[in-house]
């Protein structure tokens, strides 16, 4: 059996990396891939790079190399640090070929007594480089699989009862960055489907649903940052409230919603309220906001709460925003 082996930090994937791996998949009948952790250069964590790689590639071996060597470069040293590290992590297996567009094909090649497969050296077929897309996601996702740019967005979720500012916010915070935001589904449902002001359980889980739907599309349109007005969760507890129960399907989505976003704000109830026709009173919204804190509380999903004007909450985000870059 034919082995061919690749291996990189892959911070992220793109579409070079993934010419190496489909070369390695035509000329070999096994293709390993090793990937190492790099917490220098990325904050994406190892276990997320080495995920897109098995869900893009699930015929792959991957093996993640979490106390790789870290320094690179073209001396006696540095070379003889990653041949023998190599060769630990093969443990003896035999290596037909070596694939890579980088100066160590060569050494780490003749290291494995492997065949050194050059592939698009010149970034002819991909002009692009890992270093590219960190500095501008947004200028290269064509040349990033979906299923990686996604993980490059950072998600902002404002939470929030009604007439609690969370659609003014998303829609100011997205101006303010020069990205897109994700506008509340279910408003825009209960306006079309609503029947003596009320939705059955089932299509409350059609809003979940379609909310997300939504989502994963605008991701792909969203420049560092996508900003979201409301989630499952909130769906959730307005169907405890008209129903006094919850679908399984929209149960499982609300679960799901804790590990979704990576920033999460509760817009405070500390602005007066502005009643419409689709709201229920400001006491409704008192014991709205009660029940998504207390929600968030139980579910261990870290929030921050916004208070002041619009001004201050932006002033807010933008500092939590700051931090995370």
């Amino acid at each position: 059996m034919s082995v061919g082996l690749t291996l990189g930090k892959f911070a992220p994937l793109h579409r070079g990396h993934q010419l190496l791996i489909e070369r390695a998949l035509l000329e070999n009948e096994k293709v390993i891939v090793m990937i190492y952790d790099c917490p220098e250069i990325t904050p994406i964590p190892l276990q997320i790079r080495a995920k897109w790689i098995r869900e893009l590639y699930p015929q792959v071996e991957v093996l993640e190399a979490w106390d790789g060597p870290q320094e690179v470069g073209d001396s006696p040293e540095i070379m003889r640090q990653h041949e023998d590290y190599l060769l630990q992590m093969l443990a003896g297996r035999k290596v037909d070929a070596f694939y890579s567009s980088e100066f160590y094909g060569d050494h780490v090649s003749r290291a494995l007594g492997a065949e050194d497969r050059q592939v698009d050296v010149g970034r002819i077929a991909f002009p692009v480089s890992g270093t590219a897309v960190r500095e501008d996601p947004y200028a290269h996702r064509h040349f990033v699989d979906p299923l990686v740019y996604r993980d490059l967005i950072v998600k902002v979720l404002f939470l929030g009862a009604p007439s609690t500012g969370k659609t003014t916010l998303a829609d100011r915070m997205a101006e303010e960055l020069s990205t897109v935001w994700m506008p509340e589904y279910g408003r825009e449902y209960w306006e079309a489907y609503q029947v003596e002001r009320r939705l059955t359980q089932e299509q409350l889980v059609e809003i979940a649903e379609g909310h997300i739907e939504r989502e994963d599309v605008l991701m792909l349109q969203a420049d560092r940052f996508l900003f979201v007005d409301t989630d499952a969760r909130t769906t959730r507890i307005f169907s405890r409230y008209y129903h006094q129960s919850v679908h399984p399907r929209l149960e499982d989505l609300a679960g799901k919603a804790t590990e979704r976003y990576d920033l999460v704000f509760l817009c405070g109830d500390d602005i007066p309220y502005r009643d419409s026709w689709d709201r229920s009173g400001e006491i409704n919204r008192k014991w709205m906001q009660e029940q998504i804190r207390e929600d968030l509380i139980m579910r261990g999903n870290a929030f921050i709460e916004l208070r002041g004007d619009l001004d201050e909450r932006v002033a807010r985000v933008r500092q939590e925003l700051s931090l995370m870059s």
